[in-house]
């Protein structure tokens, strides 16, 4: 079984991403409003900060999240 590490991504990425950027770097696997919905939840990437009207995270806590929330599919479903 081959599981994908978004941590292996850190060095290839900015050391903070802009929650409306965040789509573009991942291929719209999560978007910028689900981002917000979440963080509003308190269930969002730990570590958020304001720069001016932005919203920021920094990178490696934001790769956490992703992982901590990623699930393998197999052929047979997933695992």
């Amino acid at each position: 079984m081959v599981c994908f590490s978004f941590i292996e991504l850190t060095k290839d990425l900015p050391p903070i991403i802009a929650r409306q950027k965040v789509s573009e770097y991942f291929g719209g696997a999560i978007s910028a409003k689900t981002l917000a919905n979440l963080d509003s939840l308190g269930q969002g990437p730990e570590g958020a900060f304001r720069v001016g009207r932005t919203i920021v995270y920094p990178t490696p806590s934001l790769l956490a999240w992703l992982q901590h929330r990623s699930n393998f599919i197999s052929p047979g479903g997933v695992v």
